[in-house]
């Protein structure tokens, strides 16, 4: 079921993209835009011969297409490579939807934080308060801040399929979930450390917070984000897909390396296994006016934004020892001195992050298309990170 998601990028050689026109996004009810944030050390110029070299690279790991999408008030630069679909030998173009996986939680959790902002959740508030009878009663209480940043202790998932195989994965890609029967994978034994003591990744996390927004609301947590998020920005080419497997207009494919070797078009998945975790369709440039919105304010009022940027107390660790890293939907990373804040995801066959700097000198979305999903995938990542950031 959910699958920690470790990074997101790409590969690509193109010309700088042509500047989107942009309309103002309504600002929503949910409180004043958040006061400017103080300007970091400047971020080093665009080096646009490292990205193009980043994303020129195809074959480590294997990838069938990538895209990049560089702004931000340091300079913009757009980069496609491969192909969006290999049967035909179409290129990638920057109108192409493809599957975000995990950057599906920022949405939530910027809904879930829209209805902090309103008085109608605390984020100090147990999920079961909300939730009764959801999780087993032998749980301690786990509150809606512990979700949002990953220190919920929840157990691991059992009774799922067994997808150790590239064959085991597309004989289930048709598979049929309900909310439910995700939370009741979980809903066994006993937590793995009491919640806010420890921090660990885990997409279980948001499938509650997606039911919380249901619960809330009255209504399905897809037409939430839309009347809340993607209308009022214009995020036409976003979408929640719910139970329909297909990918609908320009889309780039999704490929997997089968065990003799051929390649499967993998593009065609149910994805109600990842739901509230991981289900959403977007492209690059949605994508950048999303990220563009909410961290100038448009979203959510100072304090719950801050709340997106604000990392656990010193003493409370990742559950392999390293320092904690997520925030209440947002993680951050630092490379050769340049902190980011953003999300990656993945799917069978894709792979994406959108980061930015708090001031928005740099903001990043990229999208690739890995034919395995396994660690080999981090090079990419860190290849496109360092090209970002390299003076």
């Amino acid at each position: 079921m959910g699958v920690a998601l470790s990074g997101a990028v790409l590969a690509a050689t193109a010309g700088p993209a042509r500047a989107a026109a942009r309309r103002p996004a309504p600002r929503p009810s949910a409180g004043p835009a958040r006061p400017p944030v103080p300007p970091a050390a400047p971020v080093p110029p665009l080096n646009v011969p490292a990205l193009r070299a980043a994303l020129s690279d195809l074959e480590h790991p294997e990838l069938t297409a990538a895209q990049l999408r560089v702004s931000g008030s340091a300079g913009r630069w757009y980069g496609t490579a491969g192909v969006a679909d290999r049967a035909t030998g179409r290129a990638v173009e920057a109108r192409d939807t493809f599957r975000i996986g995990s950057i599906t939680k920022v949405f939530v959790a910027t809904v879930v934080l829209q209805l902090v902002a309103e008085g109608r959740l605390r984020l100090e508030a147990p999920v079961q308060r909300h939730l009764p009878g959801l999780l087993p009663s032998g749980f301690p209480p786990i509150s809606v801040r512990q979700l949002l940043n990953h220190t919920s202790g929840l157990p691991d998932e059992e009774g799922g399929p067994d997808l150790s195989t590239p064959e085991a994965i597309a004989r289930h890609r048709y598979d049929r979930w309900t909310p439910r029967q995700i939370v009741a994978m979980v809903a066994h034994g006993s937590v793995k450390f009491t919640p806010g003591t420890a921090q660990e990744y885990r997409g279980i996390n948001y499938v509650l917070l997606a039911l919380l927004i249901e619960r809330l609301t009255g209504r399905p947590y897809g037409e939430v984000i839309g009347h809340r998020l993607l209308r009022p920005l214009g995020l036409r080419h976003t979408s929640l897909p719910g139970d329909d497997p297909r990918l609908h207009g320009p889309h780039v494919h999704g490929y997997l390396r089968m065990t003799d070797g051929s390649l499967l078009d993998i593009t065609d998945y149910d994805q109600t296994e990842a739901w509230g975790e991981g289900e959403m369709v977007s492209t690059t440039g949605d994508l950048d006016r999303f990220l563009t919105a909410l961290f100038s304010g448009e979203l959510l009022p100072p304090r719950e934004l801050e709340a997106m940027f604000t990392l656990p107390p010193d003493d409370v660790r990742m559950v392999d020892g390293s320092p904690a890293r997520y925030g209440a939907g947002l993680q951050t990373v630092t490379m050769n001195g340049v902190t980011f804040w953003g999300k990656t995801g993945e799917r069978y066959g894709y792979a994406s992050a959108m980061v930015a700097t708090r001031d928005q000198q740099r903001r990043a979305v990229l999208s690739f298309n890995p034919t395995h999903r396994d660690a080999s995938q981090l090079q990419a990542t860190l290849r496109m990170a360092e090209a970002l950031t390299k003076p």
